[in-house]
């Protein structure tokens, strides 16, 4: 008899249940067009509130799969952000909707994206199996419009992902694929970056090249211009043609401006070019110019811009939530169906949740050890960096040495920031010549930044500092 009640109660279900596929023309296209655009001019504000606007729509004619690409799209803004403990949650909302929907272009579209997060967070193979499951689903997906330019999206993640393994002729396969698909050109930009660099510079170039000039003529000031005109600026420097690099450096960093509520991680990739082409060239208060502001950028600009985007993700969430209350409520007649089905429901719920509960607890320990594997090798990573003068070695260095800043920052809060990297590399026993070295400066200049942490942490000069800093765990 329960049997016979559940079967009833799964045939009104479906029956109720709209066929997502019907709402790609006027529902799943002009979104994602929509979104593209936006994303990509970095609109965050009209991004944001567009998928509201079509979240509320999914909402009012009972479309969840529409739901779930609104999900998908701003977690793909949070992850440009690196905001990917944000970007986590909003896939999970997507995933959960998406895991009884028939539409596998709609699953193909969540596989790719979630590639992208795992690959973001160098979990390469996870990438790559993620990335096998969207191909697997837009195989199955009818022709359209919106699977040509998925089938892009999902050819050109495979190529870099290969690319990342070096195994150069399947990603190459792969981007040329994605090539075929181009509507920007932006891909003859990735081929020359990402593969004929490691064989063939003339033939980069050729690529590169292409990209670019099909970037002018479309006149289009986005992401995609901002990416070209970087790596157009790298190769230039590559070339020993600073001026030129110079060039495209500077007006990446005017587009930077534009689209950097969605792009924010560029700007620091632009700024170490620059720092990189200005030390190249032997102008040291350029490249000091250049590392002090990406320094700043990371450090504050970014951090505004997080605590923005979670305040309005947030409240996207709490929305939704009401919006699914309300919808709730107008169709209790379901549950009242019959006592038994009731009951076999809130059973079969109950084993979701435990499911879910068991998953999340595997991912929390896979994380775990994750950043256990990672941790073992980021000494030797944080003392090449230093070397490098790389600005992103004080982030590392928190992350190998956790709580060994924030001791410092006790005796003295005042510390600067370039006096907490000075206090790193004297932590790692660098020698005064070699900071020096590794920072472009004299090594007066580090013996006199020595004595001054000496005043300011209160060292006795009779104590090594070396040893001083050692003590520091």
């Amino acid at each position: 008899m329960v049997r016979i009640l559940l079967f009833v109660l799964l045939i009104l279900l479906i029956s109720c249940s709209p066929d997502s596929r019907k709402y790609e023309k006027n529902f799943d296209i002009p979104l994602m067009k929509q979104n593209e655009e936006f994303r990509l001019a970095g609109e965050y504000d009209s991004l944001v509130n567009l998928n509201k606007k079509y979240y509320r729509k999914a909402e009012e004619i009972g479309y969840k799969d529409g739901k779930a690409l609104c999900y998908i799209n701003l977690a793909q803004v949070n992850m440009s952000l690196e905001n990917y403990q944000k970007s986590n949650i909003l896939f999970n909302n997507a995933q959960y909707i998406l895991r009884d929907s028939d539409n596998s272009l709609h699953k193909a579209i969540f596989y790719n994206n979630y590639s992208r997060l795992n690959f973001e967070l160098g979990r390469v193979d996870k990438a790559f199996e993620y990335n096998k499951e969207a191909l697997n689903n837009i195989e199955k997906s009818k022709n359209s419009e919106l699977k040509k330019a998925v089938l892009y999206n999902i050819c050109l993640r495979q190529g870099i992902c290969y690319s990342h393994k070096k195994k150069y002729q399947p990603a190459l396969e792969y981007l040329h694929k994605a090539r075929a698909l181009d509507q920007d050109g932006i891909v003859g930009s990735v081929i020359g970056d990402y593969i004929y660099m490691h064989r063939n510079r003339d033939s980069a170039y050729k690529y590169i090249t292409r990209a670019y000039n099909r970037m002018i003529e479309s006149k289009k000031v986005d992401a995609n211009a901002l990416n070209i005109h970087t790596v157009m600026g790298e190769y230039y420097m590559a070339y020993g043609e600073y001026d030129k690099a110079e060039k495209e450096f500077l007006t990446a960093l005017e587009i930077d401006k534009k689209t950097r509520r969605i792009f924010a991680q560029y700007t620091k990739y632009i700024y170490n070019d620059l720092r990189s082409l200005y030390a190249s060239t032997g102008d040291k208060e350029k490249a000091y110019f250049y590392l002090s502001a990406y320094t700043e950028a990371k450090n504050k600009t970014n951090t505004a811009l997080l605590a923005t985007i979670n305040q309005d993700m947030e409240s996207f969430i709490s929305e939704a939530k009401n919006d699914t209350s309300k919808h709730r409520s107008k169709v209790q007649w379901v549950v009242f169906l019959s006592l038994a089905g009731f009951s076999m429901l809130a059973i079969y719920t109950w084993r979701i949740i435990n499911t879910l509960r068991r998953r999340k607890a595997a991912l929390k320990s896979e994380a775990e050890n994750l950043k256990n594997r990672i941790n073992d090798n980021r000494h030797e990573e944080i003392i090449e960096m230093a070397k490098r003068n790389d600005p992103e070695f004080l982030s590392c260095f928190k992350e190998v040495y956790p709580g060994y800043i924030e001791q410092i920052l006790e005796i003295n809060p005042g510390l600067e920031n370039s006096e907490l990297v000075f206090c790193a590399m004297l932590k790692l026993h660098f020698s005064s010549k070699e900071i020096a070295n590794y920072t472009l400066v004299q090594h007066r200049t580090i013996q006199q930044k020595k004595y001054r942490i000496r005043k300011k942490m209160n060292i006795p000069t009779e104590t090594d500092i070396y040893v001083f800093f050692d003590n520091i765990s």
